[in-house]
């Protein structure tokens, strides 16, 4: 009998009353598992603006994040991906298990416009292979994030 994961993320997801399915893909090869709809996997970027404020923008895993869009979206004149090494003391998280929901702090957050209207998602659940299924809308909800044109 596998041991049920509780990551922060089901548990803010809980406590909001959230519907969401939880996928923990470390003993599946993630090619190979159909229950897995790549189109639906959206990666969590955080990057810093000129400000130092940081931000947090969630994107389909096949797309790239346009800078000068994400920018724009923050109301900043040029914004940087974060580098590796702070991610964890900034999020909380390690590369490859960045969850939009539950980092150290909640910073601005924004979500690829076309995935807001996508029936559901696919977003880190807190854990490197772990991950959370849910409604654009009750991300949206959950993380306050505003949905803007982000991808190249």
């Amino acid at each position: 009998m596998a041991k049920k994961i509780k990551t922060n993320v089901l548990r803010i997801l809980d406590r909001s009353k959230i519907n969401y399915e939880a996928k923990d893909s470390s003993d599946l090869g993630s090619s190979h598992n159909p229950d897995l709809d790549a189109s639906l996997i959206h990666k969590t970027l955080v990057a810093r603006g000129v400000s130092n404020e940081l931000y947090v923008f969630i994107i389909p895993l096949s797309n790239e994040l346009d800078l000068k869009k994400a920018a724009s979206a923050a109301q900043e004149k040029k914004i940087l991906m974060l580098p590796e090494k702070e991610l964890l003391q900034n999020t909380g998280y390690i590369k490859g298990g960045c969850s939009p929901i539950g980092m150290k702090k909640q910073y601005k957050t924004f979500l690829e416009i076309s995935s807001s209207i996508m029936d559901q998602l696919i977003v880190s659940g807190g854990k490197v292979k772990f991950r959370v299924k849910l409604k654009p809308e009750d991300l949206i909800q959950v993380v306050d994030a505003e949905t803007a044109d982000l991808i190249k």
